[in-house]
């Protein structure tokens, strides 16, 4: 509690908010993480669960998956963390809207001009999902992550109001009904979304704010925040094995192969806490690393608004594979990981500099064209006033 206590005063120096490079690396390994699951999934290098042999690479790739699954909600974790305590600015949601707008729209115009069409031709549904991007579901975590920061401010006075034991009892029981119930049933549940909604984020950000007003104890420092990290990790993997085991011999439970690996899964959560919790307890002292990580960790959200967009979302891994070709081994594996990782942040960091530096150049403009019509109204006014005298 008392670490919890000084890292809320170190986010504010001087009156102003302050970036923590360890949440900011955090935040980079967890977008990072991010273009791993999106390199697996969408490029099919996860082998099912259903087949009847895997490779060794391909066990392996489902390692990897359960280590990065965590990468959204603990993204969520980090928003809802400082979201907790910082002040609601109308400015901020439209500007973020305006971002995935400029994306969304900006790549489906080059690549319809380099040649891209999607499947079923440039009909109104594609349009529409290009002019529409949260209303029409164009990038999923966009639209549960605006409509979170719109509660947010709702969210974060309301707990205040609360005391620490009313708090406790509306995170078990909110995380009895979206995650802990769906994870010990074999059976698929009518409501479940598997994380891909707003109310699980809603969820996720009540946990955050739980943990920056009160904290939790048993997570006290890094080593068993990593280690609560790995060991649910470890059971993500190893349950979905044996659900597998459990598949090959009966051919029952087909629906439940890949529960483990949904975001809403219990021991999805406790591995994204444990690692939230255990960078939360990293100090990273100040010098050139901690002010590039702090530089550059801004643009991560970029990094998924570029490589998920309808038109790329399942090509650019091709690109990867034009390099290193498919994966046959744990060696080529780690290799097209690595590339992936590399080439989809830095494009991404650097797509969203240019994206940065042209938005800041129309507000400067806007800026300066309100401000000249404010002078030039204030000297109508002034020699108005002249006149009458």
């Amino acid at each position: 509690m008392r670490q919890m206590e000084q890292i809320q005063e170190n986010c504010k120096a001087g009156g102003k908010t302050k970036r923590l490079a360890n949440f900011e690396l955090l935040r980079c390994i967890a977008m990072m993480m991010v273009v791993v699951l999106h390199f697996l999934g969408k490029s099919g290098i996860l082998a099912p669960l259903s087949q009847a042999s895997l490779a060794g690479y391909e066990y392996l790739a489902w390692g990897v998956e359960s280590l990065c699954i965590v990468a959204v909600n603990v993204y969520m974790l980090i928003s809802g963390y400082f979201l907790t305590e910082s002040h609601f600015s109308f400015k901020k949601v439209l500007r973020l809207w305006l971002q995935v707008w400029f994306y969304s729209v900006g790549i489906g115009v080059v690549t319809y001009l380099c040649g891209y069409r999607p499947e079923g031709g440039f009909n109104l549904y594609y349009l529409a999902r290009l002019l529409f991007p949260i209303s029409k579901n164009h990038y999923w975590f966009m639209t549960a992550y605006l409509y979170m920061i719109l509660f947010a401010p709702i969210l974060a006075a309301g707990v205040k109001k609360l005391s620490k034991k009313q708090f406790q009892r509306i995170i078990i029981a909110l995380l009895t009904a979206f995650s802990l119930i769906k994870s010990v049933l074999p059976m698929k549940l009518e409501t479940d979304s598997q994380g891909y909604d707003v109310i699980w984020y809603l969820c996720v950000f009540l946990v955050a704010a739980y943990i920056r007003l009160y904290g939790i104890p048993f997570l006290q420092n890094k080593k068993r925040g990593f280690a609560v990290y790995f060991l649910a990790a470890a059971v993500i993997f190893a349950a979905s094995m044996g659900l597998r085991m459990i598949y090959l011999k009966t051919g029952k439970l087909s629906d439940m192969l890949s529960v483990c690996y949904n975001y809403n899964h219990i021991f999805v959560l406790i591995a994204s806490v444990g690692l939230f919790l255990a960078f939360s307890h990293i100090t990273l002292k100040e010098g050139a690393f901690s002010r590039f990580v702090c530089r550059i960790a801004p643009y991560t959200l970029d990094v998924y608004l570029l490589h998920c967009h309808t038109a790329l979302d399942e090509r650019w891994q091709q690109w990867i594979f034009a390099i290193t070709g498919r994966p046959d081994s744990a060696g080529s594996l780690l290799l097209g990981i690595l590339l992936a990782v590399l080439f989809v942040f830095t494009a991404g960091i650097c797509a969203d500099m240019v994206r940065a530096w042209l938005f800041w150049g129309l507000e400067r403009a806007f800026s300066g064209i309100r401000g000249g019509q404010r002078k030039s109204a204030a000297l109508r006014g002034e020699k108005d006033g002249n006149e009458e005298k």
